[in-house]
């Protein structure tokens, strides 16, 4: 048996999305191919830019959903209520021991309703969250980016699991991104921070400027393993993990029933075009 996404991704949908992961990944990591000074500014003077960048993307694979019939009014107005719960949700935990109370809702929905809309979940959901926290920054387009592929991962899982083993593939995945998410928001600003020294090698594992890309790799994992992995990063996975296991069977039984209720992405005619052999078969 498979659980089919509520809001099926069309190909022009999937190719948007393609290319709108390749560019926030080179967002990140463009400091790592090229030479860059440090500096204290952190992306501040380009940070408005990436985000006028992105919110086209979103508007175009809104538009390419709802053209290629996997994203209607309904969906939507579900895309907006579930933006909402995660954005009244977040200030809850957000800035205690890296207790985030977002990500659950978004592994859910994402799993449910699909990649595409996974994604744009994912922005939607910072942003709202950021406006409503007075957390708007240079730090909110990777923030987008990164919640964007949470949502948008959460849709691309195995499709056959259910039951027990899909909410325990949940769980793994859950924690699997709270360290992915710490590790590439740590990358936004590492490359831009100075004099970062531990007992380690050289002592510093600062970016250094030319050096070759899998040196500052090893610089970068140091950092994060020191400052980030066994404190935020441990607190937001213990969360997203026992949020999905204690609410995650009925969040999606919901979620699947209002999808089923809603019938996204089809017309009403579509729905009622199975009936339409049978009742031509009365009347003969």
């Amino acid at each position: 048996m498979t659980t089919a996404p509520a809001v099926r991704l069309g190909p022009r949908s999937a190719l948007v999305l393609a290319l709108a992961s390749l560019a926030g990944l080179m967002m990140f990591l463009w400091p790592l191919l090229v030479r860059v000074e440090p500096q204290a500014t952190q992306h501040g003077p380009d940070a408005p830019f990436v985000f006028i960048g992105l919110l086209p993307v979103l508007i175009v694979i809104v538009l390419a959903e709802m053209s290629e019939g996997g994203m209607d009014s309904k969906a939507l107005a579900m895309l907006g209520v579930l933006s909402a719960v995660n954005a009244a949700l977040r200030p809850l935990g957000a800035g205690t021991a890296g207790i985030e109370t977002v990500f659950f809702v978004l592994v859910l929905a994402g799993r449910v309703l699909g990649p595409g809309f996974g994604f744009v979940l994912g922005c939607t959901s910072m942003f709202a969250s950021a406006l409503l926290t007075a957390g708007v920054g240079p730090w909110l387009p990777f923030q987008m980016m990164c919640s964007a592929w949470i949502g948008m991962g959460a849709g691309l899982l195995p499709r056959r699991v259910t039951g027990k083993a899909e909410i325990a593939m949940l769980i793994g995945y859950g924690i699997f991104v709270a360290y992915v998410f710490g590790f590439l928001m740590n990358l936004w600003f590492w490359p831009f921070i100075t004099d970062a020294e531990v007992p380690y090698h050289d002592g510093h594992i600062s970016y250094v400027p030319g050096a070759p890309v899998l040196e500052n790799l090893h610089r970068f994992a140091v950092f994060t393993l020191l400052t980030s992995t066994a404190g935020w990063d441990t607190g937001r996975a213990v969360t997203n993990a026992v949020a999905i296991l204690v609410l995650g069977p009925a969040v999606l039984a919901t979620l699947r029933r209002a999808s089923r209720k809603a019938s996204f992405g089809r017309s009403t005619s579509d729905a009622r075009s199975p009936r339409a052999p049978r009742e031509s078969g009365r009347r003969r």
